[in-house]
């Protein structure tokens, strides 16, 4: 039988506690329930629990010492949950999430509007991520009775994927940028507005993601049809290699003319439609 000592209650459910010297996340129902500091736990098996590591231990502790435990609490609660879904994640997840909804949290209750330009990017392209993101929000209102709104599930969406990629946020964002502005310089080309509910954008900015990454991992494409594209999408190609240019602006890598062909092939097909 294993025993813990209690450092702090975030909740009911959550507890920060210490054994042999390293520091754990011990979440159960029921387990910080009367329960005070220094007080053992004398149990051997939890719903979840977390060893937080040194490198992450000091920087949590100094996080939540400005965090109300409510809060902190129902932010673990939220990650337990995510790692039902994502056995694997960034060890960074208890830092870096609980810091981003109590920031959150903070601006909501300030009325700051929180905008997020890229919420259907974000919605098609990391469906699943997400609808996990959703799945935290309901729990933030379940407990905190604070209204999540969309733009902020968008964000919460970003890091959940980060944290299953071990990843940064910042280089999540950059791809949606470059999908979204891809499809801004085909609508200026087509001159036409493309519909973001339609399957084809959701076909053509999935491709795109996966395009950066082959391009940015160097992960060679062979398109066989490339050159009869060539010579039957002329005006298709030519948009394409457009968008090629920009991407390797952006991502300081040289666009294979196998990808730029695959483009071609959605181009032709936005290029083919006259309603959106």
């Amino acid at each position: 039988m294993e025993f813990y000592e209690i450092l702090k209650i975030f909740n009911n459910n959550v507890v920060l506690a210490k054994k042999d010297e390293k520091e754990y996340i011990l979440i159960d129902k029921g387990i910080g329930f009367n329960k005070r500091k220094g007080e053992l736990i004398n149990k051997d098996r939890f719903e979840k629990i977390f060893i937080l590591e040194r490198d992450i231990k000091d920087r949590f502790d100094k996080l939540i010492l400005n965090i109300d435990e409510e809060i902190v609490g129902v932010c673990e609660e939220v990650i337990s949950m995510i790692s039902e879904e994502y056995e694997e994640l960034d060890r960074e997840i208890h830092v870096k999430l609980v810091d981003h909804i109590a920031f959150a949290i903070k601006r909501l209750k300030n009325n700051d509007e929180i905008e997020n330009p890229f919420i259907i990017e974000i919605e098609t392209l990391y469906n699943k991520d997400y609808e996990i993101a959703k799945k935290a929000a309901f729990m933030i209102k379940k407990r905190l009775n604070i209204e999540i709104p969309d733009g902020e599930i968008g964000f919460i969406a970003l890091h959940i994927n980060a944290a299953k990629n071990k990843g940064k946020v910042s280089d999540t964002l950059k791809n949606i940028y470059i999908c979204n502005s891809v499809i801004e310089i085909l609508e200026d080309e087509l001159k036409v507005e493309i519909n973001k509910q339609s399957i084809d954008y959701a076909r053509f900015i999935t491709h795109i993601k996966f395009a950066i990454y082959r391009i940015i991992n160097k992960i060679p494409i062979k398109n066989e049809l490339k050159s009869a594209i060539k010579r039957k999408y002329k005006d298709s190609y030519k948009i394409a290699q457009i968008i090629a240019k920009f991407m390797e602006n952006e991502l300081k890598e040289k666009v294979s003319d196998d990808e730029i062909a695959y483009m071609a092939m959605h181009v032709e097909k936005f290029k083919n439609k006259t309603l959106y």
